[in-house]
């Protein structure tokens, strides 16, 4: 299970986004967290990642505390999280060809000899050929550079997903598309799935229950 209990965070101590939220995502769910732009769901996610320390509260992975954020979690809790952010060309380091792309977390944790195999695969699951790996991300298009992120986010087959508004730059086949790539993962794996957005057909639709940003703050009020 992944828990975030009364997590508050923000990019400035002083004024947080996000005030004393708790949640839970059981094994193989898909939570959907709905909410408008501004409200802080992006940086909850990100917290949940372990990509941002909270001001207060607790991330628990599979029973234990998170120990650490971004470079500094341990790599068994750092590598359990597949995170597919909203704009790809900002995710995205210009420089490297898709097949790089894909394939850069197998090289950061030494598992190199994996890639060509993983990366193969996985671009034929996001609908990616042979001649769209060979681009940089300045030659694709938005809907291809993002099949190429998802599948990073996949590459280290990681337990827990977080998708913060996956779907909003992308057109409704190529978002259909994607969505498909993460449920059969899920399917396979058993991963769980925290997904941020603001569109409640595609949430509703895609998870095993939605929960309302507004809701989390009524429950907060005495």
């Amino acid at each position: 299970m992944l828990e975030l209990r009364g997590v508050t965070a923000g990019y400035d101590p002083r004024e947080p986004v996000v005030h004393d939220v708790s949640l839970t995502v059981g094994d193989g769910e898909a939570v959907g967290l709905l909410g408008p732009s501004g409200c802080g769901k992006s940086t909850l996610a990100r917290v949940a990642a372990l990509l941002h320390r909270p001001v207060a509260g607790t991330v628990v992975i599979d029973g234990e505390p998170a120990r650490g954020w971004r470079h500094r979690a341990p790599r068994a809790q750092r590598t359990a999280f597949g995170v597919v952010f909203q704009q790809p060309r900002q995710s995205a380091d210009p420089r490297l060809r898709l097949d790089d792309l894909i394939a850069e977390p197998l090289r950061a944790t030494g598992r190199r000899g994996e890639a060509a195999e993983r990366v193969a695969a996985l671009a034929a699951a996001v609908g990616l050929s042979g001649e769209l790996l060979a681009r940089r991300p300045h030659e694709v298009s938005d809907g291809q550079l993002q099949r190429a992120c998802v599948a990073r986010a996949l590459v280290l087959r990681p337990r827990w997903l977080v998708c913060d508004e996956m779907t909003a730059m992308l057109d409704a086949s190529t978002t259909a598309a994607l969505v498909a790539v993460v449920e059969a993962y899920r399917r396979e794996s058993g991963a769980g799935l925290l997904t941020v957005g603001h569109d409640a057909v595609l949430l509703e639709r895609w998870c095993d229950r939605t929960m309302r940003w507004a809701d989390l703050a009524a429950e907060r009020r005495p």
